[in-house]
């Protein structure tokens, strides 16, 4: 919490006037950063379109924006590789109606497009090839332009589609 308030060039009591602790830090820095995300997929969403028209929306959005903010892009996985994550994850997965990857995965379930697997996995199969691919990007590995972008997308979608 020292290295935080420095950061922000506050007193260390000052955080605690908006966090009653590190623990309510985090979960509201995340909270902050998928509203953000959340407001940037809404935008052009495809409601009306396929279920690949969906994922790929969504894919692109969020790569796009992991790429776009190196440090939020890190805190979101660390946060999502820890205990918080894991509540957080669980809690996305059993309550679809709230979430719009599940969703997809729902509707594409129902049309028969969608590989039966259970749905962390399919969770896995869509979100893993995209943090990876954003990371290497970051790193510097290769330059991640719109061409392979899609073919990345593409490739997710072929995990997990019928």
């Amino acid at each position: 919490m020292a290295m935080v308030a420095e950061r922000a060039g506050v007193a260390a009591g000052t955080i605690y006037r908006y966090f009653e602790s590190k623990d309510a830090l985090i979960m509201g820095t995340y909270a902050d950063l998928e509203g953000r995300l959340l407001k940037k997929v809404k935008e052009d969403f495809p409601e009306q379109g396929t279920v690949r028209e969906k994922f790929h929306h969504l894919a692109r959005v969020l790569v796009t924006q992991w790429i776009s903010s190196p440090v939020q892009f890190r805190f979101l996985e660390q946060f999502h590789n820890s205990p918080y994550g894991a509540a957080r994850r669980r809690e996305k997965m059993l309550d679809g109606n709230k979430d719009i990857c599940a969703g997809i995965f729902a509707e594409g379930l129902e049309q028969k497009l969608i590989k039966e697997l259970p749905l962390p996995m399919l969770f896995a199969l869509f979100f893993g090839p995209l943090v990876y691919v954003s990371r290497d990007h970051i790193l510097g590995f290769f330059t991640l332009d719109g061409a392979l972008l899609n073919q990345a997308i593409d490739s997710c979608w072929s995990a997990v589609k019928r």
